[in-house]
């Protein structure tokens, strides 16, 4: 059951993200060879009435594709210039390339909107609220109604974020929790009680709000949307600076022992394929080679140019990032695995 989910949620989720390049390729009228989910052997295809493009199913569902005329450096002499993508308009080429990371955005925001519906929303604030009289930070003298405005000098607005900033802190160390209330701000250096679980609190509790309705839902979605996004800034900022290391990255495997620990509830599955569509969407969009991002930022380098880019070179340096993905991709599963015996 688990495999079944964790295919499901990866094949939703790289399905929007290709059927974006593919509409918009379509629109654009754009030659394509095929629309695949999933790499490596073919399971099932089929072709529609009318259709040059092959729909295909392949073995390996942690991915997908479009094969575009014009797309790479071998240009098919039978396909018609104006359906090679090459030769579309700057901003159709734009469209088509960052369509797969927008059709993310919005299933991920579409998502979090019918959790909302189903379940209600739960909205945190950064105001304490029923603090544990033991916990290090009420002993250290914050109190119910105080406000957490930084975590070790960063900024906080919601539990989202200082749950962040926590989460960058090696395990039982201490941090620096600023606090404002009518007093002033004051600075406390809480370090972390050790529970009965084994794991590390330093007594947080902020104010909950819980509400119902179409409107809380697209507010919920919208609260969640922008923190999780914040939440992909701070991390990849934090594995430039070394805040943070490989370590604290997950594959594929990764991914499948926390669809495995939360496969009984819907509601967090939902949260799950939301949080991985926006984290994916996220990811495409930085400017590295093989990525959407990098395609996009070639794209603008020849509109800056004004002069189309050599195809060779391209496809030689996305096929270089795309290696040094799959390297990263093997580590972070070798240590995925270790953590698993």
């Amino acid at each position: 059951m688990t495999l079944i989910i964790f295919i499901l949620i990866f094949g939703v989720i790289v399905l929007i993200h290709e059927f974006g390049h593919f509409i918009m390729a379509k629109k654009a009228g754009v030659y394509i060879y095929e629309f695949s989910i999933g790499f490596g052997p073919k399971l099932c295809s089929f072709k529609r009435k009318n259709d040059v493009t092959q729909y295909s199913i392949r073995l390996i569902p942690l991915g997908g594709y479009v094969s575009m005329a014009g797309e790479g450096e071998g240009i098919d002499d039978k396909i018609p210039k104006d359906q090679l993508l090459c030769n579309k308009t700057f901003f159709q080429r734009f469209l088509v390339m960052a369509a797969g990371v927008f059709n993310n955005f919005v299933l991920g925001f579409v998502l979090l909107f019918i959790m909302g519906l189903i379940y209600g929303t739960t909205h945190t604030s950064n105001v304490l609220s029923n603090m544990p009289t033991d916990g290090s930070l009420y002993v250290a003298g914050a109190r119910d109604g105080d406000v957490v405005t930084k975590i070790n000098g960063s900024s906080v607005s919601n539990y989202d974020d200082i749950q962040t900033y926590l989460a960058l802190v090696k395990e039982g160390n201490s941090v620096d929790i600023t606090i404002k209330n009518n007093t002033g701000e004051n600075t406390y250096k809480v370090k972390p009680t050790k529970g009965k679980d084994n794991k590390y609190y330093y007594g947080i509790s902020v104010k909950v709000e819980q509400e119902k309705g179409f409107v809380a839902a697209l507010k919920y979605a919208k609260e969640k949307f922008i923190s999780i996004f914040k939440t992909m800034f701070i991390v990849l900022k934090s594995l430039f600076t070394g805040k943070l290391g490989l370590d604290s990255l997950s594959g594929p495997v990764g991914i499948y022992t926390v669809v495995d620990q939360v496969r009984s509830s819907f509601q967090t599955i939902l949260y799950l394929t939301a949080y991985l569509s926006i984290n994916i969407g996220f990811m495409n969009f930085l400017p590295f080679p093989a990525f959407d991002g990098g395609r996009i930022l070639f794209l603008i380098i020849e509109k800056i140019k004004g002069s189309k880019l050599n195809p060779k070179v391209e496809s030689t340096v996305n096929m270089i990032g795309f290696m040094l993905l799959m390297l990263l991709m093997v580590v972070i599963t070798v240590k995925d695995v270790i953590h698993l015996f």
